[in-house]
């Protein structure tokens, strides 16, 4: 019964997919991208074993939002906007001021480096201010602080595993450190303006004893 009534916000997760198909659409697009790295940028290793938490992303973002819909259906929605404006901010910038990120050679063959260069050979070097992988990626750890009644290892686990899927985006250099920075401060911002408006609206709904998620 619970899953039935939950499937209405479940089904907003639809919205994912089509915003995936937008970021393909410009990651495709053949326009004069701008490098935006710092000389600190050249400083950070090249690692491919950090491969494996930045394809974790995928679940990561994806399972704890259905979590959060079964725990706290408010804090979901709040969460889904924000990701969800936030990435059509990650467009539009990726429309008017592409950047891209130099790649290094890479060799050898074992499975991280190959997984390493299937990412860069489905995934071109552009679409990288702000990152989406560091956008999403934090606003589902800002979200878990608003979660009540979650156990330890579960929000040490989303802080641990959000905090390494950031850096896999700087040391397999899919992003620079501008491109993190933008995303958490985008974030931020987003999530806290989204907060604001719901307190506000639902305490106008109280007043007119009316309920809201």
């Amino acid at each position: 019964m619970r899953v039935k009534e939950k499937l209405p916000y479940l089904l907003l997760l639809l919205l994912l997919p089509l915003l995936g198909i937008i970021y393909t659409v410009l990651n495709e697009a053949k326009r004069k991208a701008t490098k935006i790295d710092l000389p600190i940028d050249n400083e950070i290793p090249f690692i491919e074993v950090f491969v494996v938490p930045y394809i974790i992303w995928y679940l990561f973002v994806f399972g704890y939002l259905v979590y959060f819909c079964f725990k706290d259906t408010g804090v979901y929605v709040k969460t889904l906007i924000t990701i969800v404006i936030g990435e059509f901010i990650c467009f539009l910038i990726y429309f008017f001021f592409q950047t891209t990120v130099p790649r290094p050679t890479i060799e050898g063959n074992g499975w991280s480096v190959w997984l390493v260069k299937y990412i860069y050979a489905h995934d071109q070097p552009v679409n990288c201010f702000p990152s989406i992988h560091v956008l999403t990626t934090y606003a589902i750890m800002l979200a878990s602080f608003q979660i009540k009644k979650k156990h330890r290892l579960n929000t040490g686990f989303i802080h641990v595993m959000g905090s390494l899927i950031i850096l896999s985006t700087l040391f397999i250099k899919q992003h620079v450190i501008l491109d993190m920075v933008a995303s958490m401060f985008l974030v931020a911002f987003i999530y806290g303006t989204v907060f604001e408006v719901y307190k506000v609206h639902v305490a106008a709904k109280r007043k007119g004893n009316v309920q809201w998620v």
